[in-house]
């Protein structure tokens, strides 16, 4: 009988011999059995605005609970948080966290939901899965901050206890995921189909960065992937670069390349598209797509004018796609 074990909840599908780990450093083969290392033990642990998730239709201006263990399951070489999401579990000191303790802190804390995100929830699966389900049972939303590398039956099943996700869409070029981040376009196509299917609220985001994706094309394909495949309401963030972990000799994102991104996804018929890691003077802020009225105006990651009421916008009366109130 062996005792190489075959892990199945991402892509990578790691075959692993005894005492080997998979591509995310943090699943491990222990005489035959998959174990996780990060179970409980987050390296770290927020409170964030909803909207540096981020999330600019999902409760504006509420808190959230945010925490992350070591390890990813992709290696991309401009990632902001490297020194966790590169890291093995012991090279960090963690929290002892287990899912009723982030519970009872975020209920105490007074935050409308927990947030799994900075390095990839789904190498923390089973930490993130039974955390969701007893917030979920206390009253607290579940918001998943992935690059969606995961594949559909696990994603399927934590859906269930999932109220809103960001998903970083890095390209819609294959050789960026292969070149750039040590993964493949489809499954990330795939998982974006999924959690729209199962109607979670979902947002995407796309960091756009000089030379690599920045081009007109491929910024038209993108958008025109997301109207075809997700339609005209998913929110859509373009995010701006600066030179980090292994891409430090590439310069930070012009703005206008951000502005002209805005403007492509928006003649493609998107109907919400944002500038952000930037200022720019209406880049974060939410108009009706019916009557054009402004309705959140953010500064930074604080709103200053909400006119959204009953999920309707207050000029008009048409409803804006989102989750405006916790229940």
């Amino acid at each position: 009988m062996s005792d190489r074990v075959q892990c199945l909840l991402c892509p990578h599908v790691c075959v692993l011999g005894p005492g080997e780990r998979g591509i995310c450093k943090v699943r491990l083969n222990i005489d035959g059995e998959l174990v996780s290392l990060v179970y409980g033990l987050p390296v770290a642990v927020h409170i964030d605005p909803v909207e540096k998730k981020p999330l600019y239709h999902f409760i504006p201006g509420s808190s959230v609970f945010s925490l992350a263990t070591a390890g990813c399951n992709l290696s991309c070489r401009y990632c902001q948080n490297w020194e966790i999401s590169q890291a093995s579990p012991e090279d960090i000191v963690p929290y002892n966290l287990p899912p009723e303790s982030v519970v009872e802190q975020a209920e105490n804390l007074g935050c409308q939901a927990i947030a799994y995100t900075y390095t990839e929830p789904i190498v923390f699966y089973e930490y993130m899965l039974d955390t969701a389900i007893l917030a979920r049972e206390a009253g607290i939303k579940n918001v998943l901050i992935t690059c969606g590398y995961i594949n559909e039956g696990p994603l399927r099943e934590i859906c269930q206890y999932i109220d809103a996700a960001n998903v970083d869409l890095k390209s819609i070029r294959n050789d960026f995921y292969r070149d750039i981040c040590g993964a493949s376009l489809q499954p990330v196509l795939r998982t974006l189909q999924v959690i729209r299917e199962l109607n979670v609220w979902m947002e995407v985001t796309n960091l756009i960065i000089p030379t690599l994706n920045d081009s007109t094309e491929e910024i038209e394909e993108l958008s025109q992937w997301i109207f075809d495949n997700l339609g005209t309401d998913v929110p859509l963030h373009f995010s701006r670069f600066f030179p980090m972990y292994q891409l430090t000799d590439l310069p930070p994102t012009p703005v206008a390349t951000l502005i002209l991104a805005k403007k492509i996804a928006q003649e493609k018929g998107l109907n919400f598209v944002y500038v952000g890691n930037a200022v720019t003077e209406e880049g974060a802020n939410t108009f009706c797509p019916f009557c054009g009225e402004l309705l959140l105006e953010r500064q930074g990651y604080t709103v200053v004018i909400n006119m959204i009421e009953d999920g309707k916008c207050s000029f008009c009366s048409e409803p804006i796609p989102g989750v405006w109130e916790a229940e």
